[in-house]
C-alpha cells in the first residue's frame, strides 16, 4: 500500500503548481498509468494480500471519479461534464449483473457504449481485484428489496419472468402452414418500487377468413386482439440461492372482433405465479402456471396452463454478444370434462444486438405436439428494447 499512498501524494503535491496537467479526471488516468507501469509486486497488480479488502481497493482506482460515497465527485473536481452514476441509488445499481460491471470496469466505457472517459482497468487491476471492488460498490445500495440483475434472465417467447423490469417488446406470430394469419403483439412493462411492474399488452394483425357464400376463396382482415392490462410482484428473490418468484394479475378486456377472430367475447381474468432460477454452467430456467378465468363462460372455457423453458447464456468471448438458445415446453387445458392436455415445444434463440446489450431479438418455431393435424407450425420473433438502459439507436 506504501506506493499507491506515494502515487496520491505525488498527485496532488504536483497538482498545486499544475493543475491543468493532474487535476479532476488527468489524476486518474495517471494513477492508471503509473500503476499499470509498476513492476511486478508493486501497485494493485501486487496486492495480493489485499483482495478482500474491497474498500481500499476502491478508495485507490475509483473515488476520485465516483466518490469516496459512489454518488460521484463533482464535476469541478473531475474536470468534465459528463455526469457521473450514483452508486446509493438502487433504482439504478440493482439492474445489472456483475458481468456488465466488470466488461465496463476491465475495457473501458465503450466496451457497452458508454463515455471513453471510463477508462479500460484491466491493465491495472486483475478480475479478482476487479470483482473485490464491485462487491464493494455494490454496498453503498443499502435496500435489500431490489432484485438483483443476475436474477433478470433471458426472455423467452411464451413464458412470463419472474423478474420486474422496463422493456418493450415487439412480437410477430406467423402461421407456417394452411391458415394464413400474422398475428402481432406490443408489451410494454413499466417497473415502480422495488419488486413491481405494470404492464400493458396491445395485439394485434391479420387473419386469412374464409369468404362465405358459394363464391369461395378468403380474404384478409386486419384488426386489434384483445388488450391486456397486468401487474407483477416479485414476493421473494435470493441472489444466494440464485431464485426468483413472483405473482401477476392481468385483465383481458374484449376489445378485439370475435367474429374476425381477433377477440374472445368476454373480458377474462388471469392469474399465474412465475418462477426463475440460475443454474451452473450458466443455464437457467424459468417456470409459469396460472389459469385463465372468463367472465362470461358462455363464450370462453376457463383454462389452466404451465409453461417452462430451459436455457443457456453463451457470451461470445469474455465481454461479448450473448446468445441463449432455450426450449420452450407449453401446456394447456381446457377447465371442461373430457378434454386433453395441448403441448407445444418452441426451440428458440435470444441474441443481443448492440454493445450495450438493452436490444435483443429472438426467433423460434412453435411446433405442436399433440392435435398437429388441425394446429399449424408457427414462426415467433421478437424484439425487446430494455429502455431504462437507454434509447433504442443507443450503444451501438
Amino acid at each position: 500500500m506504501a506506493r499507491l499512498d506515494e502515487v496520491e501524494r505525488v498527485m496532488l503535491d504536483t497538482s498545486q503548481t499544475q493543475p491543468w496537467r493532474f487535476s479532476g479526471w488527468g489524476a486518474s488516468w495517471l494513477i492508471v498509468v503509473l500503476l499499470a507501469l509498476a513492476p511486478p509486486g508493486e501497485g494493485l497488480a501486487g496486492v495480493q494480500d489485499d483482495l478482500g479488502r474491497g474498500r481500499e481497493l476502491y478508495m485507490q482506482a475509483c473515488a476520485t471519479c465516483h466518490g469516496t460515497d459512489g454518488r460521484g465527485a463533482p464535476l469541478e473536481q473531475v474536470g468534465f461534464d459528463t455526469p457521473l452514476p450514483d452508486f446509493t441509488d438502487c433504482t439504478f445499481a440493482t439492474r445489472e449483473p456483475d458481468g456488465d460491471w466488470l466488461a465496463v470496469a476491465h475495457e473501458g466505457g465503450p466496451a457497452r457504449a458508454f463515455s471513453e472517459l471510463m477508462p479500460a482497468l484491466g491493465g491495472a487491476m486483475t478480475i479478482e481485484q476487479l470483482q473485490r471492488t464491485l462487491d464493494h460498490i455494490r454496498t453503498f445500495c443499502s435496500n435489500d428489496e431490489w432484485p438483483r440483475g443476475e436474477l433478470n434472465l433471458p426472455r423467452a417467447l411464451f413464458t412470463e419472468k419472474a423478474y420486474p423490469e422496463d422493456e418493450a417488446v415487439y412480437t410477430i406470430d406467423v402461421s407456417l402452414e394452411d391458415q394464413g394469419a400474422v398475428l402481432n403483439e406490443v408489451v410494454y412493462e413499466k417497473r415502480f418500487g422495488a419488486r413491481n411492474q405494470f404492464e400493458l399488452a396491445i395485439p394485434f394483425g391479420w387473419n386469412e377468413l374464409a369468404r362465405s357464400g358459394t363464391s369461395g376463396g378468403s380474404d384478409w382482415q386486419a384488426g386489434v386482439g384483445d388488450i391486456a392490462l397486468g401487474v407483477k410482484r416479485a414476493l421473494w428473490h435470493s441472489l444466494e440461492k440464485g431464485s426468483i418468484f413472483s405473482l401477476t394479475g392481468e385483465i383481458i378486456l374484449p376489445t378485439g372482433d370475435e367474429d374476425d377472430g381477433f377477440g374472445s367475447g368476454t373480458a377474462k381474468f388471469e392469474p399465474f405465479a412465475s418462477y426463475g432460477q440460475l443454474l451452473p454452467a450458466d443455464f437457467f430456467l424459468h417456470a409459469q402456471a396460472g389459469l385463465e378465468l372468463p367472465f362470461d363462460t358462455d363464450e370462453a372455457e376457463q383454462e389452466a396452463f404451465w409453461r417452462a423453458v430451459l436455457g443457456r447464456s453463451i457470451t461470445a468471448g469474455p465481454w461479448g454478444r450473448t446468445y441463449s438458445p432455450m426450449l420452450e415446453v407449453l401446456a394447456a387445458r381446457e377447465l371442461a370434462s373430457g378434454e386433453d392436455v395441448q403441448w407445444d415445444l418452441v426451440p428458440q434463440i435470444q441474441i443481443t444486438l448492440n454493445r450495450r446489450q438493452h436490444v435483443m431479438f429472438n426467433v423460434g418455431v412453435r411446433l405442436p405436439v399433440t392435435d398437429n393435424d388441425v394446429r399449424d407450425t408457427r414462426l415467433v420473433v421478437y424484439l425487446l428494447w430494455d429502455w431504462f438502459d437507454g434509447g433504442l439507436f443507443d450503444g451501438w
